[in-house]
């Protein structure tokens, strides 16, 4: 693209996963969860709400200005959700807290801390575990049953000034991105892992009747997005893999859920979107080389602990593929020279480009304020803004 001088929020963003030329890499250190600032409210932050501008001012840049920010508003949830409801609360102790068995808004039957409530789940808040008991598609039954939730022409899945909000993002000057959950993800939500795994080799005309089915609900809903120019990335969520494997085989992945991924990538090319991205947790190295063939072009949050390594991605992959995240959350944790020693290995592949360094998943408890404070520094240092 190249652009001259110093760039904007948005312009940087797209120079720097595109292989560009950009005046700095983006700061973005990662984000904590809720357990994450109570504990940095402990360790010397003042205010929760505002940990990136006090993370600035502790480094030394300049406090953000933090404007109303345009969004899309595209809705790709189910409509209607499900009823979220306790079933059954077994109080805790003195030694510990209780559970409850609640169904989800996603129609899964779960077992959670009483800790928590529905709010964990309907967005990722915190670290919250879980324990699935049942989900809301056994059958091809419960399949056509869900299928009515998943109307891509429902009024609701466009806010009512939708059109108001495409002529101010034509003039923003940061990115325009959305998430769509994958076909993996997706079939795991209604499904369940486990039995998902099992349909793959029991029955795989149902999870291909499912995947297609996916597949055209997002392009639908996609389209007016699409249509009105204002798109920067597209991410999808596709949760699959262990550490240091797949969950399932990368012939698998080729076979059934890659084909969606070249329907989808192809749209954005042809509507002029820049990026196609694919957030999975877990070991990626099989997967990478099916993702690059089938359009995918920024592969995220890469976690050390599962065995990614950016470097080696980068000798293997060149420059089919950029990466975000990457930074082992452990090194930041453990502070000083540990996460001196993080950033100066991935350096090398911060000065070749394609890479938008940041903590790789989102930023732990753990992690001290004092740490995170340091960390941030040494980071801002390395993108070019201290």
């Amino acid at each position: 693209m190249g652009y001259a001088g110093t760039l904007n929020e948005r312009e940087r963003f797209i120079e720097t996963l595109s292989f560009g030329t950009p005046d700095r890499i983006p700061f973005v250190p990662g984000g904590p969860r809720q357990s994450t600032l109570a504990a940095w409210q402990r360790q010397g932050l003042q205010e929760p709400s505002n940990w990136y501008g006090e993370l600035c001012a502790a480094i030394g840049l300049p406090i953000p200005s933090f404007k109303p920010r345009t969004t899309p508003g595209v809705n790709f949830r189910m409509i209607p959700t499900f009823e979220e409801k306790i079933l059954e609360h077994t109080p805790g102790s003195s030694e510990g807290h209780g559970h409850y068995i609640m169904q989800d808004w996603m129609g899964n039957v779960i077992e959670i801390s009483d800790a928590y409530d529905a709010t964990y789940i309907r967005n990722a808040i915190d670290f919250v575990t879980r324990r699935w008991i049942r989900f809301p598609v056994t059958d091809e039954a419960d399949f056509e049953a869900m299928k009515r939730r998943y109307d891509p022409h429902d009024p609701a899945r466009y806010p009512d000034d939708f059109s108001e909000r495409v002529q101010a993002l034509r003039n923003r000057d940061y990115p325009c991105e959305i998430t769509v959950n994958g076909p993996f993800w997706q079939l795991r939500e209604w499904c369940g892992f486990e039995p998902l795994c099992a349909l793959f080799l029991e029955n795989p005309a149902f999870v291909e009747a499912m995947i297609a089915f996916w597949s055209d609900f997002v392009v639908t809903a996609l389209e007016p997005l699409l249509d009105a120019g204002v798109l920067d990335n597209l991410w999808v969520s596709e949760d699959m893999a262990f550490k240091a494997h797949p969950m399932i085989s990368p012939e698998m992945t080729a076979r059934y859920i890659a084909p969606v991924y070249a329907r989808w990538s192809r749209l954005c090319r042809d509507a002029g979107v820049p990026l196609f991205s694919l957030d999975s947790d877990g070991c990626v190295d099989l997967l990478i080389p099916i993702w690059i063939d089938h359009g995918v072009n920024v592969s995220g949050p890469n976690e050390v602990a599962a065995g990614c390594d950016l470097n080696a991605y980068r000798a293997r992959f060149g420059r089919s593929m950029a990466y975000t995240g990457g930074i082992d959350k452990r090194a930041i944790a453990a502070g000083g020279s540990v996460i001196e020693g993080e950033l100066a290995r991935l350096t090398p592949l911060i000065r070749d480009g394609g890479y938008l360094p940041s903590c790789d998943h989102g930023v732990p408890p753990d992690i001290s304020w004092p740490n995170y404070v340091r960390y941030g520094r040494l980071l801002a240092e390395l993108t070019g803004w201290i």
